[in-house]
């Protein structure tokens, strides 16, 4: 067995698994750990990277380092997602980030994934514990800054698309207020249409059995359906939450104020302000794979690109 890191970067958060590599492409966890850096923060607007968000995501990164090196990692791999596709001066994320990872492997560099890539990495992570039978599967990994659809089964991928839109650009363009006005919500929700549309003429999710929802946003939305005090990833992962909870709790996180989701106790402190964006575009996405495809629940994995990242490690 190898022991592999996997780092990714994304718009809100990054995050880290470690794990030994077994037979038959299958992992042990080691450890998971999961930061709020607010990476992307101010890119939607202008275009770059503030030095604030870097030096926060250097500081978490720093510690994911420790923690490899306390471990014995032996390969590591870095990716960086949407924020990172989008900031004119990425160049000073990579040179922070290139001296972080050469501390683990010299020479070792983040990269810039596609949103193709993204969306099938997400699906290699998230599937891998799935029947077969519930497939076609359509995956969605909804992050801070865009949203991966994957339509796959167990022969793979047979379409992607990364839709630029997520919990933390909708927050930034659309929702001002607290709690955000009707006015607010509808122009978001219209925002968030168009987007999708776009996502739908290229992944043809009526062929989809069941929809497979990952990252924060939706690891949030089943715990808060599921009534959990606290957050608990053994009870939220390959949770199943029906359509009509996941409308009345996508309803509830956007009409409350930030005080009252903060008071929420599965809401993790660096998603109380953009969760309301997470949960518009949850809610549309429900409403059309229904439409589209009978789709009645939604199916929650803690596994996700992380996951697929670190199977890809060779």
């Amino acid at each position: 067995m190898t022991r592999v890191a996997a780092v990714d970067c994304g718009t809100n958060s990054i995050r880290l698994l470690i794990a030994d590599t077994a037979e038959r492409g299958s992992l042990v966890d080691v450890r998971r750990e999961m930061r709020i850096v607010r990476l992307g923060q101010g890119v939607d607007a202008t275009g770059a990277f503030v030095p604030e968000a870097i030096e926060r995501t250097r500081v978490a990164l720093h510690e994911y380092v420790d923690m490899m090196l306390d471990v014995g990692v032996q390969a590591v791999r870095m990716v960086a997602t949407s924020a990172t596709r989008d900031a004119s001066n990425r160049e000073d994320f990579f040179a922070m980030a290139r001296a972080e990872l050469g501390r683990v492997v010299p020479g070792a560099e983040a990269e810039v994934i596609t949103g193709d890539e993204e969306a099938r990495l997400s699906f290699a992570g998230a599937v891998g514990e799935l029947d077969p039978a519930e497939g076609p599967f359509v995956v969605v990994d909804l992050g801070g800054g865009s949203t991966e659809l994957v339509l796959g089964d167990s022969d793979g991928v047979h379409a992607a698309f990364s839709a630029n839109i997520g919990c933390v650009r909708l927050t930034e363009r659309c929702l001002h207020s607290d709690p955000p006005t009707e006015d607010e919500i509808a122009a978001a929700r219209e925002f968030v249409s168009e987007r999708l549309a776009e996502a739908f003429a290229h992944v043809p999710v009526s062929e989809a059995r069941t929809w497979v929802g990952v990252a924060g946003t939706m690891t949030t939305i089943a715990a808060i359906g599921r009534n959990l005090p606290e957050y608990d990833a053994e009870q939220v992962h390959l949770s199943r939450l029906p359509l009509d909870d996941v409308y009345d709790v996508c309803r509830r996180l956007v009409s409350m104020t930030h005080e009252q989701r903060a008071a929420l106790g599965p809401m993790h402190p660096g998603r109380v302000d953009v969760i309301g964006g997470g949960a518009i575009v949850t809610s549309v996405l429900a409403a059309e794979l229904s439409r589209r495809a009978g789709i009645d629940a939604l199916v929650v994995s803690e596994h996700d690109i992380l996951d697929g990242i670190a199977l890809s490690i060779s």
